[in-house]
């Protein structure tokens, strides 16, 4: 078997091509496919293999292809068009997986933030962490990932406020979002936009969202480019009502911002059965919600989890097969289907009358960025590495992989994919369960038939796909 770092081939330099996924724009209260014009939906999973152990100064989960190309070739089976990411290590080599993922068919949603000490904002004294060193790991994350196409936007905080005490955070959260999306502005070739990820706490969920939403005068890049919610309130066999999504459609359904789970799947009874997912991308809550993201890809020892990884064993839980299942009856061309009542809405502008607790949000007075922020804004960060694309051909991925029954899957096989539409459960067979096998391509394929350059490397790379 050869090894990982030998499957890249150094080639003649070659100019960058467009990708195969269109990037997407947000119109409105939709996400909605620059090239198609088509509307966004998310079907997601929250994407952290390892858990904490899975992260650190020299690994994140997006710089290991490996690891990369084995998940993508199962999500293409599932369905999943959209994986969000929490922890990314600026510095590391993304190159392959964001490419990988591009070959599949897969955004990404990408968290600036990180665990280190100046990875972050201190929620209780946010003002002692709002500095240049905090913005070399926000502005690193832009950088690593402004050039690919299958960035869906970034995550500026999540769960920062969750309760009173952290009341402060606010304006500091939105200078985050301003910040990113001056830098943007002013450094990437195209506008990627930039959201918070809030926890379903009822007292606050619509004050915080009702302030990330608003238009600002004095800050007009201040604003939310989306919302995200993570909410675990659908447990077993629960109902539209019991869980309380109609209570959550009737709040958002006049969101001028895409909204979306960015994390739900209660495990308070196992093996999940997915049944929200036929409510959330139901005709009443895709009204009001873009998706969701399922809370999360591997088992952890917090015991969520659509896949199990053992060394070099793979195994599909009951929880991956229920929610193929549930993903299988969906009606994908109703979902994806343009409103224009969806694209024409605008947001109000930001007062004091749209939060209900008065002591929430009084100051809109947002602090300024420090002076070496200003000039990372306006010059761009130093010395920061910014991604490319590398070539992607289809492959047999690697591990034995299995179903929750212990029967070995056959054939597991990753397909790239060609022109604008992302995956989706009708179209995302990149796997076999039996015998047979997919139909895959022996010579390297190319995004939308044309070579990627591969940035700072001077040259072209392939990833061939021979792991034998």
């Amino acid at each position: 078997m050869l090894s990982y770092g030998g499957l890249f081939t150094a080639v003649c330099a070659l100019a960058s091509s467009a990708a195969a996924l269109a990037p997407l724009e947000v119109q409105g209260k939709d996400f909605i496919n620059s090239k198609t014009k088509d509307r966004f939906q998310i079907l997601g999973v929250d994407y952290q293999p390892g858990g904490e152990s899975g992260f650190s100064s020299k690994k994140d989960p997006l710089s290991q292809p490996k690891q990369c190309l084995r998940d993508a070739a199962l999500m293409q089976r599932l369905g999943i068009n959209t994986i969000r990411v929490y922890n990314l290590e600026p510095t590391l080599n993304h190159n392959e997986c964001a490419s990988i993922f591009n070959a599949a068919g897969i955004y990404m949603i990408l968290d600036v933030n990180s665990p280190f000490e100046t990875g972050s904002l201190d929620r209780a004294k946010p003002w002692n962490s709002y500095n240049a060193g905090y913005y070399k790991q926000v502005f690193g994350v832009i950088e690593a990932f402004k050039n690919f196409d299958n960035v869906l936007g970034f995550f500026a905080g999540n769960e920062v406020v969750n309760e009173k005490a952290t009341f402060s955070a606010p304006k500091y959260v939105r200078a985050v979002v301003r910040d990113m999306k001056d830098y943007i502005k002013k450094n990437a070739k195209r506008s990627i936009p930039v959201g918070y990820s809030a926890a379903d706490i009822r007292d606050i969920l619509m004050d915080t969202a009702h302030y990330f939403e608003c238009n600002l005068k004095n800050s007009t890049t201040s604003s939310a480019d989306f919302f995200g919610v993570n909410s675990y309130s659908w447990c077993g066999d629960s109902s539209y009502k019991k869980s309380g999504y109609n209570v959550l459609t009737e709040d958002f359904s006049n969101a001028t911002v895409p909204v979306f789970f960015s994390e739900y799947g209660c495990n308070e009874v196992t093996p999940r059965k997915w049944t929200e997912v036929q409510a959330l991308y139901g005709e009443e809550m895709t009204q009001a919600f873009s998706g969701g993201l399922v809370y999360e890809w591997t088992y952890e020892s917090n015991k969520y989890g659509l896949v199990e990884v053992k060394d070099d064993k793979v195994t599909l839980l009951q929880d991956f097969a229920n929610l193929q299942e549930q993903f299988g009856k969906l009606d994908m061309d109703r979902i994806m289907k343009s409103n224009a009542s969806q694209t024409s809405v605008k947001a109000e502008d930001c007062s004091a009358s749209r939060i209900t607790d008065k002591t929430f949000y009084n100051a809109w007075d947002l602090p300024k960025a420090p002076s070496k922020v200003s000039d990372y804004i306006e010059s761009g960060l130093p010395s920061a590495p910014s991604g490319s694309w590398v070539k992607v051909s289809s492959t047999t991925i690697p591990d034995d992989v299995y179903d929750h029954n212990d029967k070995k899957v056959e054939n597991v096989q990753f397909k790239v994919t060609s022109g604008t539409e992302p995956n989706s459960p009708s179209s995302g067979s990149g796997t076999s369960s039996s015998s047979g096998s997919s139909e895959t391509t022996s010579n390297a394929a190319s995004v939308n038939g044309a070579p990627l350059a591969m940035g700072g490397l001077g040259g072209l790379f392939m990833l061939v796909a021979s792991l034998l």
